[in-house]
């Protein structure tokens, strides 16, 4: 092991989000009965997230990776009765991805001679190369949930408590995958831009950003809504590592720490939501904007710096992830457009969120509801104050934390965070003032009626689920939802592995000679195919 300074980078984030889980979990009562189990797994993960981002060799790093594996299905099924079928499908979709990346791993080090991760640089010109790149991809795209073994992220949205939904797949999840990711196309393979395996790498990164948010445009509740928004983030990171472009792929690393920062706020806020009113159902929301306003005010922070809107953290990291694809030409543009789609796409989602839960006209309102704790809300808080830290001073995490692991990036283009910052203000101040001119405090409320008739609350009452329900019936998304609901690859895997399992279990018997059998017979082949 060896510290690197990516590594080292990723790691301070990790443990900046460990503590901001444990102190709101500490509020929150994370764990439940399980309290002790549930924080040694959650520091036992942090741990292995360490031994991981310092491993200098695949041995040591599928060691770890393997591990974080057990600990993910341990937290996403501490809650036995409620998690099980969330827990079992991430073992199946994550543990069978890991299987075939190990392949990789054995094939990779039968082209170099070494374990050493980046002993050789491998060039993606021969068959066993890009097999082997493309099993070890495997791995990472179900770690981070990106298209087509994505399935155990909204599946653990449903049942999972909040606290690690914001620690495991919404953040460091993405960081132990994207880590890998960035390592593999930097430091192991050398990936040339617009060659066949990048253009597969972002279409996989474009196909993951559009599935995800429009899964996420039509989603009532509220947790399952943010975990396709976690896997539609995803996207953007895949595109801009992918390109080879080194402004895009800093722009990818960058995003995936601002990823980290404003998902996590926007899971923990979900949570707060979801305890303080019993369900987090957003056609039974509404209301909560004067209730909840600490949470309101964070999770809008959030909102708007995941969907791009300057000058927050999440516009920053985009905006070099659309320099790399611009400077790409051709396909490069293709995916520009897709991503700033997307983007706005999020927007629209997020206008649905907030309005159906902060904004509409209430179920709730603050006699009914009571504010969270501040042991709750001080993680929203600093989450959100990051965010706009990283995003007012973007160059500042740029120039500290990406730019050292990347040398070769220009900071020629990018986009001027102080300057704009004071410009936005003066302008909302403007608007403000010229809002206040206009004589608002003229406005006259009227009760609404039709036909003379008044109309109750309940009967005109908007309260934002509805907002995007006809996409589901546009042509041609109509068949792509569908074909989203047939294509389940957990349903389509689920009963072979049971199968094949079966078998298996035939085989231990119980016999300790059988067993060093089979150990032999696996040592003489991973010999043959090593030689």
């Amino acid at each position: 092991m060896q510290f690197n300074f990516l590594g080292g980078v990723f790691f301070a984030i990790s443990v900046l989000l460990t503590i901001l889980v444990c102190v709101y979990s500490l509020a929150d009562g994370g764990g439940g009965r399980r309290r002790v189990e549930y924080y040694a797994y959650i520091l036992m993960t942090l741990g292995l997230a360490a031994g991981f981002f310092f491993a200098t060799d695949f041995i040591l790093l599928i060691f770890y990776w393997g591990g974080l594996g057990v600990l993910l299905y341990l937290l996403i099924g501490i809650d036995a009765e409620r998690g099980g079928e969330a827990a079992r499908k991430t073992l199946l979709l994550v543990g069978g991805s890991d299987a075939l990346m190990l392949c990789g791993i054995g094939l990779l080090a039968a082209l170099t001679a070494t374990p050493t991760i980046g002993a050789v640089k491998v060039g993606l010109t021969s068959w066993p190369a890009i097999a082997s790149f493309f099993l070890l991809l495997i791995g990472i795209l179900a770690k981070v949930g990106a298209l087509p073994v994505h399935f155990w992220v909204p599946a653990a949205a449903d049942d999972t408590p909040p606290a690690i939904l914001a620690f495991l797949p919404a953040s460091l999840d993405k960081l132990i995958g994207i880590y890998l990711l960035a390592r593999l196309c930097l430091d192991v393979y050398v990936i040339v831009p617009n060659s066949i395996v990048s253009i597969i790498l972002m279409t996989i990164g474009a196909a993951t950003l559009m599935f995800g948010v429009l899964a996420a445009l039509v989603q009532h509740k509220l947790k399952k809504l943010l975990s396709y928004h976690a896997i539609s983030q995803v996207g953007y990171m895949i595109l801009g590592v992918g390109s080879g472009i080194p402004v895009a792929v800093a722009g990818g690393i960058f995003h995936l720490i601002n990823n980290a920062l404003y998902k996590s706020l926007l899971f923990l806020a979900a949570g707060i939501v979801e305890r303080r009113t019993g369900t987090d159902d957003l056609k039974k929301l509404g209301g909560l904007a004067k209730a909840l306003p600490w949470t309101f005010s964070f999770s809008l922070i959030g909102a708007l710096s995941i969907s791009g809107i300057p000058p927050l953290n999440g516009f920053a990291s985009k905006w070099l992830i659309y320099l790399g694809l611009l400077d790409l030409g051709g396909w490069g543009l293709l995916w520009l457009g897709t991503a700033m789609f997307g983007s706005a796409l999020t927007l629209a989602s997020f206008i649905k969120v907030i309005h159906a839960v902060f904004l509409a006209p209430g179920n709730y309102d603050r006699s009914e509801v009571a504010e969270a704790p501040w042991g709750m809300l001080l993680p929203l808080g600093v989450a959100a104050f990051i965010c706009v830290l990283f995003g007012v001073f973007a160059s500042f995490p740029l120039k500290l934390m990406i730019l050292p692991a990347i040398p070769t990036i220009s900071l020629t283009g990018l986009w001027s965070s102080e300057t704009a910052t004071v410009l936005i203000a003066a302008g909302l101040v403007l608007g403000l003032f010229f809002y206040w001119l206009g004589g608002v405090g003229k406005a006259v409320t009227k009760e609404p009626y039709i036909g003379g008739e008044k109309l109750s609350e309940a009967e005109t009452r908007i309260s934002g689920v509805e907002f995007y329900n006809t996409i589901k019936e546009t042509e041609p998304l109509k068949e792509g939802y569908l074909i989203g609901k047939i294509f389940n690859l957990y349903e389509l895997t689920a009963r072979p592995a049971t199968w094949l399992s079966g078998l298996v279990c035939c085989f231990h018997n119980g016999s300790v000679k059988n067993y060093l059998a089979w150990m032999l017979a696996g040592i003489a082949l991973v010999a043959i195919i090593l030689k």
